[in-house]
């Protein structure tokens, strides 16, 4: 099972394939925000994958229209709803919106 870290407070989760980063961010505890409630609608839940980017599933065309529309969006950036976990262990890195800070 991967293991997912959240950054910036570190903590750590083993969530099975084929979570989405979203489930395996509340299942750690953290708050995130999801005004769409996952459908890739808005922009709440943008997080940036640091490592093991390349085991999540790819960015599909819905996700990465709206992440054209976001302000401070990078080549780490994703929707963490929209994200699907891989075999590989992965970071990412919660933004103080997604956090709901």
């Amino acid at each position: 099972m991967p293991v997912v870290t959240i950054m910036p407070s570190g903590k750590t989760i083993d969530m099975p394939v084929g979570t989405r980063l979203v489930d395996a961010i509340l299942a750690a505890g953290e708050s995130i925000a999801q005004k769409c409630e996952g459908k890739g609608e808005c922009d709440t839940c943008h997080i940036f994958v640091h490592e093991g980017r390349k085991s999540i599933s790819k960015i599909q065309r819905k996700e990465n229209e709206q992440l054209d529309s976001i302000v401070g969006v990078g080549s780490k950036s994703r929707l963490a709803c929209q994200a699907i976990l891989g075999e590989e262990n992965v970071t990412v890195e919660l933004l103080g919106f997604a956090s709901g800070l």
